[in-house]
């Protein structure tokens, strides 16, 4: 999937168990890098996966490996800067040691290699790519990256 127009293949009502995760990734404090903070926040205030651990954090970790070691499936929601996605995207990804990671920063390809390799387990895994604009350093998303984020929720939730 790639848009807002096309329907979804998973919807929250799956992620909606205590072995389910969904990860913000992302700053609030930068504009519309907040996507992946103000979907958890959403969720937070929404009835929609109350069983479903929630999370959110600036970037992925190595030690992130384990938690998703420890759950079914896995929801990893961000912020997406490509001029190619018109909303959102909602894809299954892939496990792939890249080796572009960093101390400080895993791609969600190599966390799912590292779990793999670590835990000889592999959770299913999600992504939901929302369309942001400005990065700046500033509270609160802009008002086209809300409509995304207002479209992806809509898709999930139908």
């Amino acid at each position: 999937m790639r848009n807002s127009d096309s329907a979804v293949a998973i919807t929250l009502e799956a992620f909606n168990r205590p072995d389910c995760l969904i990860y913000g990734i992302g700053n609030a404090g930068r504009q519309d890098d907040g996507l992946g903070w103000a979907f958890i926040d959403w969720l937070e205030r929404e009835p929609i996966c109350p069983k479903a651990e929630l999370l959110r954090n600036y970037q992925l970790f190595l030690e992130d490996a384990d938690l998703i070691s420890q759950k079914r499936r896995v929801l990893f929601v961000d912020a997406s800067k490509s001029l190619t996605l018109q909303s959102f995207s909602l894809s299954r990804e892939a496990a792939l040691m890249d080796f572009s990671f960093t101390s400080h920063a895993l791609s969600i390809p190599t966390l799912m290699a590292t779990c793999q390799t670590c835990f000889d387990y592999l959770p299913e895994v999600w992504v939901l790519a929302i369309r942001g604009y400005e990065w700046e350093l500033k509270q609160g998303l802009t008002g086209r990256a809300e409509i995304n984020l207002d479209h992806a929720i809509a898709a999930l939730t139908d």
